[in-house]
């Protein structure tokens, strides 16, 4: 599959070519950078618009075989001079339309900044001094990063949950985008824990998503997209909170996702694995149930049909303390004593099956943290 280039390259290599202009004079079609995974990036120039003491210019987002949202769209660069007579040559980066802003503790960039992450700002920097340095320029620059198209863009993207407001985020490690990358996810992740204990929060609650946001609400007063959304990915984010330094977690969630930790599954997705029905069954042969009931719950459809055939055996009491025990075991275990791990697994049809021994004590906790 092919590789694409992050908004970060974008960004700087559309910074370098507005400086090459502003500074040379002359239009530049195409610009070269190093990006830091030692690749390369040579992009078209796009919507040049030169000025007596600015240039702008574009790159277009090219994201590879990764479905981005981001793919296709223009990353603006105006680059400006400075009258900084006398002070050291600088180079300013800021953002304008489209880059959004930080508002919350936690993230790569302090309170009020740009959204434009601290390895894009070093790219962008170095490229444009690469420019200042052949054209032997001693003054200051202003480069402004900005995207048409970045607010709308942002409303489907995590900037939102994250707190940054007005639009996307400049962001990239390596420069490079892989396609389906698990580590992008990963580390959104990690960015919402992060934000989560920065703010003074002691327990991790986190979900794999929003679905039962609804029940929550209603039987515990909780606001489930408070929660840190940890999608399938339960184990790794289990090894990230004891990481960060949170003293507990709470893991809220579905019976769909959550059924297969009672298996030790600590990734969820069904390509990875999809054993509901059998440990739905296990659960059920534990309590005894008749084959007639085992065989009619490894046929169902989905984890709420199976959970209708233990309530006409009158089993599900004895079964979800059976499968929270396991769930409970298997957490646990993968916190290696680090925290304690507890859970709630509830059905949008049937409400809350099973919690584990302190689950609703943490939950309390957790919300007196969150009206602190």
């Amino acid at each position: 599959m092919r590789n694409g280039f992050t908004t970060g390259s974008c960004a700087a290599a559309a910074s370098k070519a507005a400086a090459y202009m502003l500074l040379g004079g002359n239009r530049k079609l195409n610009i070269e950078i190093d990006t830091p995974a030692g690749i390369k990036y040579t992009p078209d120039i796009e919507e040049i618009s030169l000025n007596e003491n600015s240039v702008s210019c574009a790159v277009r987002k090219d994201s590879g075989d990764d479905p981005d949202i981001t793919n296709g769209t223009l990353i603006f660069a105006t680059v400006s001079t400075l009258d900084d007579a006398g002070n050291e040559s600088r180079v300013i980066i800021d953002g304008g339309k489209g880059v959004g802003r930080v508002t919350r503790p936690g993230l790569d960039q302090p309170v009020g900044n740009a959204a434009i992450n601290s390895v894009p700002r070093q790219m962008i920097e170095k490229e444009v001094r690469e420019a200042m340095d052949l054209f032997d320029y001693k003054g200051s620059l202003k480069v402004t990063i900005f995207v048409p198209e970045g607010e709308e863009l942002a409303a489907k993207t995590f900037n939102p949950r994250l707190g940054i407001e007005g639009g996307i985020s400049i962001i990239g490690t390596s420069g490079i985008v892989e396609p389906m990358s698990t580590k992008a996810l990963l580390d959104t992740i990690k960015v919402e824990l992060n934000q989560v204990k920065a703010e003074g929060s002691t327990i991790a609650v986190v979900s794999p998503g929003n679905y039962g946001l609804d029940f929550m609400k209603d039987t515990f007063r909780y606001d489930l997209d408070k929660a840190v959304k940890c999608s399938n990915y339960i184990g790794d984010t289990i090894d990230m909170a004891a990481e960060l330094g949170f003293e507990k977690m709470l893991i809220c969630g579905h019976v769909g996702k959550l059924i297969k930790v009672s298996g030790g599954i600590m990734n969820t997705h069904s390509k990875e694995a999809d054993c509901r029905m059998e440990l739905m069954a296990a659960a059920a042969a534990k309590a005894g149930a008749t084959s007639e009931t085992l065989n009619s719950i490894l046929d169902s459809l989905s984890t709420e049909e199976a959970y209708d055939f233990y309530l006409k055996a009158g089993i599900e009491k004895q079964c979800f303390s059976y499968i929270m025990e396991k769930i409970h075991y298997y957490i646990n275990k993968r916190a290696a004593g680090k925290l304690p791990v507890e859970c709630m697994v509830y059905s949008n049809k049937f409400g809350l099956l099973g919690v584990t021994p302190d689950a609703e004590k943490f939950l309390k906790e957790a919300m007196g943290e969150n009206n602190d």
